[in-house]
């Protein structure tokens, strides 16, 4: 069934709206969540990884199910102009069409961790058109750049042939995280070898009773393979969710992750604003000041 129409160029005068306001302005619009937004769905990893063209053929098979499809696609920042460079919204070009699929691309800006300033805004503006789903695509992420899976449902992370050394160092951080792991570009040599060191990770880590097990999915661009795959381990992964009774839990995890990008952005606000000469002042005087204007958001 296809639903209702809405207006695409409100939401993205919306979404041009809240990427750019300030924290003052978030908190004066801020609305507590009724519970019922898009089923959010984050794909993060490494860049290159080629979590954009991922993107644009899971939004396509998810089109099986009733509903619109949102995609929030996170571009590093330009370094000339701030805005978002735009790969991801060129190689999703083939989805423009859809009507019941809209792309966004947003820049990264100052936020940290692969996301973008004011996402838990930007995400709620998707929940306010009823969209069904919001696929959330993460900029290139490292280590200990995590943070995305308390604003979303379920954490894809995606890896490629050659990613030995990015699990490595990942496995400390994201690698723990993810409830669901991808080896993309599987046509080229190595994604059996990616995948193997997967399941000798998730073999030491262990499982607790109830817990879910992350499954590792093979996938590549090359006749959509592993697509309905991934697709259906989305599907199991939501309801092992309904089946948990911690919606309060996740709740209050989410509006804490959301509280903390708030004060993140406040401080470089105030760090922004502040002249060459309180910056050249002794470090313990500009915290000082930048603690005493915060209340100023």
């Amino acid at each position: 069934m296809t639903p209702d129409p809405f207006d695409r160029r409100r939401l993205a005068r919306r979404l041009t709206q809240v990427a750019n306001t300030t924290v003052a302005h978030a908190l004066a619009g801020a609305a507590r969540p009724d519970g019922n937004g898009a089923r959010r769905i984050a794909l993060t990893g490494a860049p290159g990884a080629g979590k954009s063209t991922l993107a644009g053929a899971l939004a396509r098979e998810r089109l099986r199910h009733p509903g619109r499809i949102g995609i929030l696609a996170i571009d590093p920042s330009s370094p000339l102009t701030g805005g978002a460079i735009l790969g991801d919204r060129i190689r999703m070009a083939a989805l423009a069409e859809e009507p019941r699929i809209y792309i966004r691309s947003i820049a990264s800006r100052t936020a940290a961790a692969g996301l973008a300033d004011n996402l838990p805004d930007l995400l709620a503006a998707f929940d306010a058109e009823s969209f069904t789903e919001t696929i959330v695509e993460t900029a290139g992420v490292g280590q200990t750049e995590y943070e995305i899976r308390h604003l979303v449902d379920t954490t894809v992370l995606v890896l490629m042939p050659g990613a030995g050394d990015q699990i490595q160092l990942m496995k400390s951080g994201i690698m723990e995280t993810a409830d669901i792991y991808v080896v993309n570009k599987a046509d080229l040599d190595g994604a059996d070898r990616v995948a193997a060191e997967l399941r000798a990770i998730a073999g030491l880590s262990g499982a607790r009773p109830r817990s879910w097990v992350s499954p590792i999915v093979l996938t590549s661009a090359v006749g959509e393979r592993g697509i309905a795959e991934l697709s259906q381990a989305i599907d199991a992964h939501t309801s092992w969710h309904l089946e948990r009774a911690d919606k309060g839990e996740r709740e209050a995890a989410r509006r804490a992750c959301h509280v903390r990008i708030l004060i993140e952005c406040r401080v470089r606000e105030v760090v922004s604003e502040m002249t060459v000469a309180e910056l050249g002042a002794p470090i313990a005087d500009v915290y000082a000041k930048v603690v005493a204007r915060l209340p100023g958001g």
